[in-house]
Order: C-alpha cells, then structure tokens, then sequence
C-alpha cells in the first residue's frame, strides 16, 4: 500500500511537471505577439532590442536556479538527504544553461549597442565568473567517484558559490557599468508596454523553467536508484 501510494505522489508529480512545461511552451508562444507586436520598437537600437525580452527573463531565472542550488545545498548538509544533492545538480544545470543564454544574447546586443562582441563591464564580468563556478561546480560533481564524498563537497561549493550571485545583481549599482539600465531605481526604465512585455516573458519562462527542474529532478532520482541497484 506504501509503495503504491509513493507511486501516485509520483505519477502525480511527473504530470504537474508536464502540465508547467506545456503551460510555458503555451505562454512563451504567446510572448511573441508582446514582443514583436504589443511593445514599441526602441528608438536608438531598432529591432535588435527585443533580444531584451529573452536575455533578461533567462539572466533572472539562471540566478534564481543558483539561489535553489545554494538552498538545496544547506538543506544537504543539515539532513543529509539524496534528494536535496539531487535538487542542487538539476537546478545547477538549467542555471548554467540559462546564464550561457544570457551571455549569448548579451554578445549580440553588445555588437549592435557598442560595437563589440565582448567588454569587460562590471556586470558582463562578474556573470562570465559566475558561469565558470557553476560549469566547474558540475564538473566536480562527475570528478569525484565516492558519491557520499562528491555531495558534501558539492554542497560546500554550491553554497560558495552563491556569493558572487548578488554581485552580478549588484554590480550596476555598486561600480560604473555601461550596462543598460532597467528599472528606474537602476537610472533606466521602461515603457508601460515595454513592462508588460517583460513580466510576460518572465513569467513564461518561469513556467517552464519549473516543469524542466521537476522533470530534471526526477531524471536525478531514477539514475540514482538504477546506480544503486548497479552496485548491488
């Protein structure tokens, strides 16, 4: 009886993961029309702004996946639990694949916006830093092979390094950066349209965003119990 009720707690969970992930596909079709049509075209950059509406939603959820990273990673080492290793290595990865978004994106609107692929602003460093901590924090997790060993130092890292995490948030604020301006505390901001259009985007993004991490997380789980079954 136990175990069937474990089964449907996960049936269930796999198909709550399916649903977000069919609701931010949905959503981020319907982004499109906000962005190419509901917000303005910017004045000075022309249509190469509207990269905007991908780089900023993927830069937030990267940094909110490593917050859970770090989360997960306390949660570890206070109950010792699998679960929680496996929550960190998922959200760990779609983090870094979101900040190799944001990058990215950020290179082409710094061709168009300042005439190179790359400068070493204060934000565009400290988030280049912050994706090779987290590409090594996944590197290290494959490099050791005594799994007990891997978690824990795992766990330290993925709390060590969150610390550059507000640094890329606050970089604009705390030192001189040529970095576009968002909201109005930051010295920028936005038209009604142009909001609108972001909180959509990140929203959609968020959706999907927590249908990839429970499907991840679960992918964790099951390559675990077949390892275990491997070993013994």
């Amino acid at each position: 009886m136990k175990n069937m009720q474990v089964n449907a707690n996960k049936n269930s969970n796999l198909s709550l993961a399916g649903a977000l992930v069919l609701a931010g596909g949905a959503a981020l079709a319907l982004s499109q029309y906000f962005i190419w049509i509901h917000a303005p075209v910017e004045v000075t950059m022309g249509l190469v702004q509207k990269i905007f509406y991908l780089h900023l939603p993927a830069a937030w959820w990267g940094m909110i996946c490593f917050f859970i990273v770090f989360c997960a990673s306390i949660g570890f080492l206070l109950r010792r639990s699998p679960a929680m290793d496996q929550l960190a290595a998922s959200a760990a990865e779609i983090g870094l694949l979101y900040s190799t978004m944001a990058l990215a994106t950020g290179s082409l609107w710094a061709r168009v916006s300042w005439n190179t692929w790359w400068t070493w602003d204060p934000r565009l460093s400290t988030a280049l830093i912050m994706w090779f901590i987290y590409a090594g924090y996944l590197v290290l997790r494959q490099s050791i092979d005594n799994r007990r060993k891997m978690r824990m130092v795992a766990a330290v890292l993925g709390i060590m390094a969150f610390l550059n995490v507000p640094l890329v948030f606050l970089s604009a604020r705390m030192w001189r950066s040529i970095h576009p301006a968002v909201f109005a505390s930051e010295g920028g901001g936005l038209e009604p349209e142009m909001l609108t259009t972001v909180i959509v985007c990140v929203v959609s993004l968020g959706l999907l965003t927590a249908g990839l991490l429970m499907f991840r997380f679960r992918q964790k789980n099951i390559q675990e119990r077949v390892l275990d079954l491997y070993r013994h």
